[in-house]
C-alpha cells in the first residue's frame, strides 16, 4: 500500500482475477482519476483496468496499496503521469483495524501466524494504551516491514524472506500526524487449532480444546508521511505492549486534500464510459484537470503574460516572482519526488488560466521542473 499501506510480496503469491471492464471510446483527457481500490486487486490491476477505461496505455499511480487493502488511489492519466513525480510526497490519512495477541508473517492478514501471546482487554487498562499509541506518534524512526519492496542489495526484501533469508532493514524517519482509536477494544477469540503443530509459539492460555486464544481488536485511524508501514506501526504497537499484533483491515481515506468520498469505483467508472460512449460527442473517462489538482495541491502563481512565455521556453524566472505566490485550495502536506529533497513547488499559471509550469527556488531563479504547456 504504498509503503504507507505496504507493497509486499503476498499478492504476487497467486494470479489474481483482474477487472472486466469496458474500453473508452476516446482517450481520456490529461488529469488525475480518483479510484476507490477494492479488496482483493493489486494496484497494478487497477492501473490496467484504468488504461482500458481511459483508452490509453499512458497511466500511472502515485503511491501503491496491497491487495488486501482498499480506498485511495490517485492515478494519472496522459501528460498528468509526469506530474505524479510531485504527488507521491502527500500525507496520507488511513482507517485501520490492529489485532492484539498475534503476530504474522507479513505482518498483516494475510501471512502465517508465528506467535500467539493472546491478549484482553483487562491487559489494557489505565492508559497503558494510549501511552503506547503516544509512544509511535510524531517525529519517529521506523523499520519497514521484511517484506516490503525495499531492495537489499538489488534484490527485493520480500523476495529474500520468500527464499528463506533473514533480512533486516534500516530504521527511517517518518511522521505520524496522527494514531488514535476510533472506537472501544474488542475482544474476539481466533481458533488455532493445530497451528502449535505447525511450529507457532502459542505463549498463551487457551480457551477450550479448540485451540481458542483471546484476542483485542482496535480501530484506529493514522495520518502520517509518505513512506510510512501501517502495518509496521500495527507491528511497533503488539512489540510495545508486549502482546505482539498485526494489521486485518486497512483503507486509504485521504491523499493530500484529496478524500475516497470523491473517488469512483470501477464498477462507477465503467458505466460512466459505457453512458460517455453513446452519447454524440464522447469525452472518456472523466478526469480532474491538471490546472484543478494544482489549485490544490500546490501555491499559485500568477503569471503575466512575458512570463508565461519565458516559462514555456524554459526559462527560468526572478526568484522574486515567488513572492506573490498564494496558498492553494487544499492542503498537501510535503510534496517531494522519490529521491529529492522535499522542497517548496509552486504551480504557474497564465493569464488565461492555463497551468505553465511547476517551479521551484533555485539560488536566484524560480526555475521550471516541470512545464505542462510548453511552445
Amino acid at each position: 500500500m504504498e509503503r504507507t499501506g505496504g507493497d509486499n510480496d503476498h499478492h504476487h503469491r497467486a494470479r489474481r482475477h483482474r477487472p472486466d471492464v469496458p474500453r473508452g471510446a476516446v482517450p481520456a483527457s490529461d488529469g488525475i482519476l480518483l479510484v476507490d481500490k477494492p479488496q482483493g486487486l493489486t494496484s497494478h490491476d487497477v492501473v490496467g483496468a484504468t488504461r482500458r477505461l481511459a483508452a490509453t496505455r499512458k497511466v500511472g499511480h502515485a503511491g501503491t496499496l496491497d491487495p488486501m487493502a482498499t480506498g485511495l488511489l490517485l492515478l494519472g492519466v496522459g501528460r498528468a503521469t509526469r506530474f505524479l513525480t510531485y504527488l507521491v510526497g502527500a500525507d496520507k490519512t488511513y482507517a485501520a483495524t490492529i489485532r492484539l495477541g498475534l503476530e504474522t508473517t507479513t505482518e498483516d492478514a494475510e501471512g502465517e501466524v508465528t506467535a500467539a501471546h493472546g491478549c484482553r482487554i483487562d491487559d489494557l487498562s489505565g492508559d497503558r494504551l494510549q501511552k503506547a499509541l503516544a509512544g509511535l506518534t510524531g517525529q519517529i524512526q521506523q523499520v519497514p516491514s521484511a517484506v516490503s519492496a525495499i531492495k537489499v542489495d538489488g534484490v527485493r526484501a520480500y523476495k529474500r524472506v520468500r527464499d528463506g533469508q533473514d533480512v533486516e532493514l534500516e530504521a527511517r524517519p517518518v511522521a505520524i500526524h496522527e494514531l488514535r482509536l476510533t472506537g472501544e477494544p474488542r475482544q474476539a477469540g481466533v481458533n488455532l487449532a493445530g497451528a502449535a503443530a505447525g511450529g507457532v509459539a502459542t505463549g498463551a492460555e487457551t480457551d477450550g480444546a479448540g485451540g481458542e486464544v483471546q484476542v483485542v481488536d482496535l480501530d484506529v485511524v493514522v495520518s502520517c508521511s509518505s513512506g510510512t508501514y501501517v502495518r509496521a506501526l500495527a507491528r511497533d504497537l503488539g512489540q510495545s505492549l508486549g502482546c505482539g499484533a498485526h494489521l486485518t483491515a486497512l483503507r486509504r481515506t485521504g491523499v493530500g486534500p484529496f478524500d475516497v468520498g470523491q473517488a469512483s469505483t470501477l464498477i462507477e467508472l465503467s458505466e460512466q464510459v459505457e453512458t460517455d460512449a453513446v452519447t454524440p460527442d464522447p469525452r472518456g473517462a472523466a478526469t480532474v484537470p491538471l490546472e484543478e489538482v494544482a489549485r490544490r495541491c500546490f501555491e499559485r502563481l500568477a503569471l503575466t503574460e512575458p512570463e508565461a512565455c519565458g516559462l514555456r521556453h524554459g526559462q527560468p524566472l526572478d526568484a522574486a516572482v515567488l513572492e506573490r505566490a498564494e496558498a492553494p485550495e487544499g492542503r498537501l502536506g510535503e510534496v517531494a519526488s522519490k529521491g529529492i529533497s522535499r522542497q517548496r513547488v509552486v504551480a504557474g499559471f497564465a493569464p488565461d488560466g492555463r497551468l505553465v509550469a511547476l517551479l521551484r527556488h533555485q539560488g536566484s531563479r524560480a526555475r521550471p521542473v516541470l512545464v505542462l504547456d510548453p511552445a
